[in-house]
Order: C-alpha cells, then structure tokens, then sequence
C-alpha cells in the first residue's frame, strides 16, 4: 500500500504518541460535545436483507459507528441519507439532532455495524422522535432523494 498515512508520520508537537503502521485511522472527528459525568456504550446491530433500521431518535450524546459487514442506509437531520458500505465509518453529534435511517441498504444481505455512544448522565441511549416533532422540524431535513 503506498498511500501514506499522516497517523504514520511523526506526532505533532503537543502529541505523545503516533500510531505505529500496523493501525489504520478509520475515523477522526470533531464532536460538538461529551456530556459532563457522561457514560459510553458499545452495541453490535445486525439487520437482516430489507430491516428498515430504528424509527427516528436521537442520542443524549455523539456516537460513533464502523460497518463491518453489508451497507446501511444512513442519515442524520441537516444531512442527504447515504450509504455506508462494510469497512466505512459514520458518526452522528447527538443532543438534539434527529438520526432518522439506520437500516439495512441491501435487500438480499444483512449487514453489521458496531456503535460506540456517548450517553449523558441518566439519559437514555436513544429516544424515539414522535410525528408531531417530525412534522415540527420538517424543515430542517435534507431533501428525499424521490425529491430530486
């Protein structure tokens, strides 16, 4: 592999370590926030071919995702849904905003992804949105790719 990797190069000034060439960076974000006194969780999902995912929530705090097998349809509220295929990563600010697709994108393969959540304190890990808070936030939503 030639493609050379800044996590390979030498740690800028501040950092301690640099990660050695057999660790691939797969994700490196940005979070707006961690809940002070926080907690995190770590679930496997496994949708079976067509499983439509979770219907709408939202997470106390950010999650991070890896897609280890299949594709899942993604989209988190203020972004276009995609796909995120096997080998992929994905990750959602949580607090107020809306996750509405986490479902499987094959119809004739499951898929498997792992999510690790940061969750405030006495929070839940995801509450459901209801219709008249989707109704309410409609706005804020990418346009549907039937939309054009």
């Amino acid at each position: 592999m030639s493609e050379k990797n800044p996590a390979h190069e030498a740690p800028a000034e501040g950092n301690q370590v640099s990660l050695p060439p057999e660790v691939k960076m797969l994700q490196e974000v940005n979070p707006p926030f961690f809940p002070e006194g926080g907690s995190a969780m770590t679930i496997l999902v496994e949708w079976p071919p067509g499983h439509p995912g979770l219907p709408p929530h939202r997470h106390s705090g950010p999650a991070f995702g890896y897609v280890m097998e299949g594709a899942v349809r993604f989209e988190i509220e203020g972004e276009p849904e995609r796909v995120v295929k096997a080998g992929e990563t994905f990750w959602e600010p949580g607090g107020d905003v809306i996750h509405y697709q986490d479902g499987n994108a094959s119809a004739d393969a499951p898929n498997k992804f792992v999510v690790t959540m940061v969750c405030a304190p006495g929070q839940p890990m995801l509450t459901l949105v209801d219709e008249e808070e989707l109704k309410e936030r409609a706005h804020l939503r990418a346009p549907r790719p039937s939309q054009g």
